[in-house]
């Protein structure tokens, strides 16, 4: 295995930073706009995001996370059930734009199940993809993110790693994982 390192601390600051700018650019105060961020790793970046959003807009800026574990298309393929993960949304989302955050866009998959599972809620104005890095090139289904942290050039042999302090790591930083077994 071969580790690559796509973005230090410094640059996923001010990659973070840059996304906020532009979240306020299309949703100026966030008062009709609310983050959704995919558990479990979306979690982390939708929480960065919402931190920055409101010290910027100076005002709280409504947070939930959405678990798609069983609206999933693989849920019944794997051999042992894959652990769901808490769905806490404390507002309605009929009505308002709905900023969907996840980590990483690998092949679309989990945002497909994302907008099946957010249905379950209400029905949004609108849905916008913010995701911290996008892999290219891998995608399966028709599915574009809106904001993008970092554009990855990858194949299906490699993934993409991204380590928070708030995981126990030493600091926040993305990694392109090479497997040399493929």
């Amino acid at each position: 295995m071969q580790k690559k390192l796509i973005s230090n601390q410094e640059l996923l600051d001010i990659t973070i930073s840059r996304l906020c700018y532009q979240l306020i650019e299309n949703h100026n105060d966030f008062s009709q706009s609310a983050i959704l961020g995919l558990q479990p790793r979306g979690k982390l970046v939708a929480d960065r995001i919402k931190n920055k959003l409101e010290s910027l807009v100076k005002r709280k800026v409504d947070i939930g996370y959405l678990d798609t574990t069983f609206h999933r298309d693989d849920f019944r393929r794997r051999e042992s059930p894959k652990k769901a993960n808490e769905t806490t949304i404390p507002f309605l989302i009929e009505d308002k734009k709905i900023v969907v955050v996840d980590d990483v866009l690998y092949t679309g998959r989990s945002v497909r199940a994302a907008l099946d599972a957010m249905i379950s809620f209400g029905r949004p104005t609108s849905v916008e993809l913010l995701v911290l890095v996008d892999r290219k090139y891998t995608r399966d289904l028709p599915i574009q993110p809106d904001y993008i942290g970092r554009s990855v050039n990858t194949m299906k042999s490699q993934r993409v790693m991204v380590e928070w302090r708030e995981s126990g790591c030493a600091e926040d930083s993305i990694w392109l994982i090479n497997n040399l077994d493929s």
